[in-house]
């Protein structure tokens, strides 16, 4: 099963191929708490936000390169785009290749929790100018599916919870969808990187998840002595417009997009040392300027 081939799958083949995704992500041994530690070898390619952008999605799979097992792929912010087919969503097709990608590449390809997959999969609402995100998407499901719909749900949300909250390289990159903003420092648990998620970290406004993962408006002052508590030298993270693609935000924090014209993607080597986010901006890649279509 490839990430190209998932169409013709029924409801149960669907839930089948995400839960089976799930048990890779929990057991994955580079995995401690709810944090994905790489090592010193390799190449890793980060993204933004795709927001159900499938010829991003097939542009990125291929400049991954997971044909080298040392290399390794960050996808987030899979769901809820802004085009709807018969007026529902369909992406819970995406997080189906990227459970497949998980398969096909144990270990290598890395999903982490952003706030789009938490408000589906916990029934929050959610809305990125298309409608009501949780209901489109539920929507696309019980036009795909019908009464087999809830199969498809319930595995959704298993695969949601297994996602991990951030990537940590051994070169001093945290890679998560976003970072808690100033005013939930006073709830924030600074040690959740280092536990398994439990049901209150999901919990709307006062959750360390739903806080990562919603944040927004961080200070310099607040990214540094995050930083300074996880070893980090920089920051990468997604959940914000970026017109140009990627910019520095800070020395120490790196915002990308992947979703629109502009997107962008971000070679890092393992090996390679890093000091700050200004440099990390030199090697950034246009997708648009990435081979691959979705006949390919």
């Amino acid at each position: 099963m490839t990430h190209a081939n998932i169409g013709h799958l029924r409801a149960d083949g669907v839930a089948e191929l995400l839960t089976t995704a799930a048990d890779i992500l929990l057991r994955d041994p580079k995995r401690r708490g709810c944090c994905v530690h790489l090592g010193g070898v390799g190449r890793l390619l980060v993204t933004g936000d795709l927001h159900d952008n499938p010829l991003h999605f097939v542009k990125v799979v291929a400049f991954a390169q997971l044909d080298q097992a040392e290399n390794h792929l960050i996808l987030h912010e899979l769901i809820h785009g802004d085009r709807l087919i018969n007026g529902a969503d369909m992406s819970w097709h995406m997080l189906a290749k990227a459970a497949a990608l998980i398969v096909q590449y144990p270990g290598q390809v890395h999903v982490m929790l952003a706030n789009h997959e938490l408000a589906q999969a916990f029934d929050q609402m959610v809305s990125k100018g298309a409608g009501e995100n949780t209901a489109l998407f539920r929507a696309g499901l019980d036009w795909k599916f019908g009464d087999d719909a809830d199969i498809v749900n319930e595995a959704i949300k298993v695969f949601v919870r297994a996602m991990p909250l951030a990537v940590k390289t051994e070169n001093g990159i945290l890679c998560s969808h976003s970072l808690p903003g100033p005013y939930d420092m006073k709830l924030f648990d600074v040690n959740v990187l280092d536990r398994a998620l439990e049901d209150d970290d999901y919990q709307a406004r006062t959750g360390s998840a739903w806080q990562m993962t919603w944040g927004r408006n961080q200070t310099p002052e607040q990214v540094d002595m995050l930083a300074e508590a996880w070893n980090v030298k920089v920051f990468i993270v997604g959940h914000a417009a970026v017109a140009d693609g990627a910019i520095a935000a800070s020395s120490c924090m790196l915002l990308i997009n992947s979703d629109h014209d502009r997107g962008m993607v971000l070679p890092v080597q393992l090996a390679s040392e890093v000091t700050n986010a200004q440099e990390l901006m030199f090697l950034v890649v246009p997708i648009q300027a990435i081979e691959g279509s979705l006949g390919d």
